[in-house]
């Protein structure tokens, strides 16, 4: 019961996020370019449940957005099922509790994500490489990013605790005692 909670949660976060992207920061850019929240949730989700909860997470909201917004289905999904994917993956190796690691992760998923976007968009479509305008973006777009993140990680780190908690229960010394 608790995990369906934390899913609807999770899905109107979700929700919340697409119309904050497309109401909110087109109004508040910088240099006409917005930060990419969806990264920041999926990387959140991948750390704090698990690689698999995060993947599926990723592909879904990825696929959301191919519709929605993209030109071309299955990169946006690629890109954020690999980010959740990988959150869950360096869970174990990361400290979830330390704001400077965090911030190190956002910036590492933006900049794959990014990578990856233009890389499926350059294959994909007729595009031209314009390495200096995509650099350019990408380093507003991790500003972004992590100013976004320093501001709203302490809700991160008390839903997140709420997350992992459910998914992975509470597994500290278990089979010793």
């Amino acid at each position: 019961m608790k995990k369906a909670i934390i899913n609807i949660v999770l899905i109107l976060v979700a929700f919340l996020i697409y119309f904050l992207q497309s109401n909110f920061f087109t109004w508040f850019n910088i240099a006409g370019i917005m930060p990419n929240l969806f990264v920041i949730l999926v990387l959140f989700i991948g750390l704090f449940a698990n690689k698999i909860v995060g993947g599926i997470y990723g592909i879904v909201i990825g696929f959301f957005l191919d519709l929605v917004i993209g030109t071309k289905i299955g990169i946006y999904a690629l890109g954020l099922g690999l980010i959740g994917f990988l959150a869950g993956a360096l869970d174990k190796n990361f400290s979830k509790d330390s704001r400077i690691t965090i911030m190190i992760m956002v910036l590492g998923a933006t900049v794959v994500f990014e990578v990856i976007a233009y890389f499926f968009n350059y294959m994909l479509s007729d595009i031209n490489v314009e390495i200096f305008n995509f650099i350019k973006i990408l380093l507003i777009e991790v500003i972004f990013n992590l100013i976004l993140t320093i501001i709203i990680y302490p809700l991160i780190q008390k839903f997140g605790y709420i997350i992992e908690n459910e998914y992975k229960g509470n597994k500290i010394l278990t089979r010793y005692f």
